[in-house]
């Protein structure tokens, strides 16, 4: 389903591409995976047991739109920009060995000053920074566009009035213009995959290798959101509530036209009110937090008086559904999704949930072709802890936490970790943390003590504050395995269920090293992104100990899957 927001407007039809012989209308601006959806289209790989699975994560992570293009294999759909012509067809469950064998692509060594991996919020802000600082710092993104997940920007074939976007757009905008007129190096479609020592990370594009050697490294990878496993959960058209931001604010197009919107946090209010306002049939927003309590007003007073612009909008959401009449329905948890494993997700059963997560009373269903369920994020923290910068576990959120000081330098002196990849934080605290960390490099490089600017430690500070004031109103208990049932995936990529996952810890496997040599739970593409906190919080459980940050698996080369051709060629 196509929408339209203010300020974007409609992008030129190219034609149509074929999906297993079917037309799908491509617009100028579509991903594979946007033309799909806009068309109703919601399959794109095969599992196992033939059943489809479609557009996930939405940015590349957990592989599950993966889909044949024009007879190559494995492209993802929600990266790759549509065309009129291509072929595409449904992924088969198990990919088949490449015949053609191609040249080693050419490999180079890069020497930055500094090397900053991610174009996000905090990415940018001390990408701008160091290279106003007359730093020569370079910037790479796997994605083919700035501005990471918060600051995601309309496609360019949209046109745009720059006077009528929202301030999320536009201060994105202006961020991205700032980093590249101050002089930054960037390089898009960048996967770095190894970390091998703070000075020596290798790097991959679709043309290109890399070995690079920064002075200083800053890590501002950002973060992706939580799997929640649910009976239903992988039906196409179940999508997390990034993803079906992204189809919205960078595609104009909805995850469907009767969505219910779930999980736990502040996007899922804004991605309802967005979707609402666009016209799409919201059937209920659904979260775990009861943060409508009059019990959590002080949470609310700390945000309005931290930053006022930001609660003015969380209450503009809101406001917007009431006017909707979009079901809110607090201090409650999506139980089980149906559907359809070819056509797609139908129903949606929520239930209260207790002081742990699980479900109690009396189940509601709603009738739904679209589900958004986002229930937190967790760091992309895999080179920080390969790099053996000290991590702490935070019981709170649920995750692992990387140890820096107020800059983001770690424990490892020339590494900085920054943003949501360190500790989920905000989009506004990241960049200014960014602007922080960017001070304490340049005075590092040159040897002298770092004095950071008042006004920006102020600012990261209040932002700080407002991001605890969210926490305590977004309170809920942290869901990893409470909803499972014993056939419910847990590991979306090898298809292992809980039920598989209790009996070989019944069998005294416990750790989750040993569990994924038996199960092959953590194997898949997604490298135990989304099965992996089940697993950790399951063996914490069983083995009666806290997390920690030797928990878990272990962080290893490759953090991101690679061709074999570019790791082996000489």
């Amino acid at each position: 389903m196509r929408v339209t927001s203010p300020g974007i407007g409609a992008a030129d039809e190219s034609g149509s591409l074929k999906y297993e012989g079917r037309d799908v209308p491509v617009a100028a601006s579509d991903t594979v995976a946007s033309a799909m959806v806009a068309a109703g289209e919601l399959g794109n790989r095969r599992d196992d047991r033939g059943d489809l699975r479609g557009v996930w994560c939405g940015m590349g992570v957990c592989h599950e739109c993966a889909v044949t293009v024009d007879h190559r294999e494995g492209v993802l759909a929600c990266v790759t920009p549509a065309r009129a012509g291509q072929v595409v067809e449904t992924q088969a469950s198990r990919r088949r060995v490449p015949t053609e064998v191609t040249a080693p692509r050419p490999e180079s060594e890069l020497t930055p000053d500094v090397l900053v991996i991610g174009a996000g919020p905090a990415g940018l802000a001390a990408a701008r920074d160091l290279a106003a600082g007359g730093v020569d710092v370079l910037v790479v993104d796997e994605r083919k566009k700035l501005g990471g997940q918060f600051y995601k920007q309309p496609d360019a074939a949209f046109p745009v009035d720059p006077d009528r976007l929202d301030g999320q757009y536009t201060a994105g905008r202006r961020l991205i213009e700032a980093a590249r007129g101050a002089g930054a190096e960037i390089l898009l479609g960048v996967s770095v995959w190894a970390a091998f020592e703070a000075d020596r990370l290798m790097a991959r594009s679709d043309t290109e290798r890399w070995v690079i050697r920064p002075r200083r490294l800053v890590l501002a990878a950002g973060a992706y959101e939580r799997g929640v496993p649910i009976p239903g959960w992988t039906l196409p058209g179940v999508m997390t509530t990034g993803a079906g931001q992204t189809l919205l604010r960078s595609y104009q197009v909805a995850p469907g036209s009767r969505v219910l919107v779930a999980g736990n946090g502040p996007l899922n209010i804004q991605l309802a009110a967005e979707l609402a306002a666009a016209g799409v049939d919201v059937v209920a927003l659904v979260e775990a937090a009861a943060f409508l309590s009059p019990m959590r007003a002080a949470a609310g007073i700390r945000m309005a008086w931290n930053a006022p612009g930001l609660t003015r909008d969380g209450i503009g959401y809101l406001a917007g559904l009431a006017r909707r009449r979009v079901p809110i329905l607090p201090g409650s948890v999506v139980t089980s999704l149906e559907g359809d494993a070819d056509k797609g997700v139908r129903r949606a059963t929520i239930a209260r949930r207790d002081a742990e997560g699980r479900a109690i009373g009396s189940p509601r269903s709603f009738d739904v072709d679209a589900v958004c369920l986002g229930y937190g994020f967790l760091p992309s923290n895999d080179l920080a802890r390969s790099l053996g910068c000290r991590h702490e576990y935070d019981l709170a959120r649920g995750a692992l936490r990387t140890a820096t000081d107020e800059t983001g330098r770690t424990s490892v002196p020339t590494v900085w970790a920054i943003g949501d990849s360190a500790g989920v934080r905000g989009a506004k605290y990241a960049q200014v943390q960014g602007a922080l960390a960017a001070a304490a490099i340049i005075a590092d490089l040159h040897a002298r003590p770092a004095s950071a600017d008042k006004r920006v430690l102020r600012a990261a500070r209040r932002h700080l504050s407002f991001q605890e004031g969210v926490n305590a109103l977004f309170a809920a208990p942290v869901l990893t395995d409470q909803l499972a049932e014993p056939s419910t995936v847990v590991c979306r990529c090898e298809g292992v269920t809980h039920g598989d996952l209790v009996d070989a810890m019944t069998e005294g496997v416990s750790s989750p090293g040993a569990v994924k040599r038996v199960t092959r739970a953590g194997m898949g593409k997604c490298q135990g992104r989304y099965c992996g906190p089940v697993l950790m919080e399951m063996e914490a459980r069983l083995q009666g100990a806290p997390v920690s940050e030797r928990s878990g698996f272990a962080p290893q080369a490759p953090v991101k899957p690679v061709p074999l051709g570019d790791v082996a060629a000489p």
